[in-house]
């Protein structure tokens, strides 16, 4: 087994409970964790036998441009889509953060985290 990560990758949506926060936006940053078989690729050297990461930022985006109230959904969202997509992947971890959060001080970020597993 092997880990791929991919980091701080970094997007401007519309998620949250607050009106304001769907029309105006936010800054957020994505990380994500995924766990296959890495024995394939470190000796063929092919793209086809490993997680592509590029495949893995582009579900970020597209599931991050779709708008949310509560991040554990959209994080949801980059889970399943993965599961369904890749059938290397065998445990994907997300964070998802908003970058200061409107919540009534000063915080620099908010983040949820979500583990799935490929079930067998």
């Amino acid at each position: 087994m092997g880990l791929i990560k991919v980091e701080n990758i970094r997007v401007f949506a519309y998620h949250g409970c607050l009106k304001e926060e769907t029309k105006i936006g936010s800054d957020y940053s994505v990380d994500l964790e995924v766990k296959a078989n890495l024995k394939t690729s470190s000796k063929t050297d092919k793209l086809e036998d490993t997680v592509d990461y590029v495949f893995l930022n582009r579900i970020i985006k597209e599931e991050m441009n779709i708008p949310s109230a509560l991040l554990e959904h959209v994080a949801k969202r980059i889970l399943k889509r993965i599961f369904k997509e890749d059938n290397m992947v065998t445990k994907a971890t997300v964070w998802v953060s908003k970058l200061n959060p409107p919540i009534g001080g000063d915080v620099e970020r908010v983040t949820i985290k979500m583990t799935n597993r490929r079930k067998k």
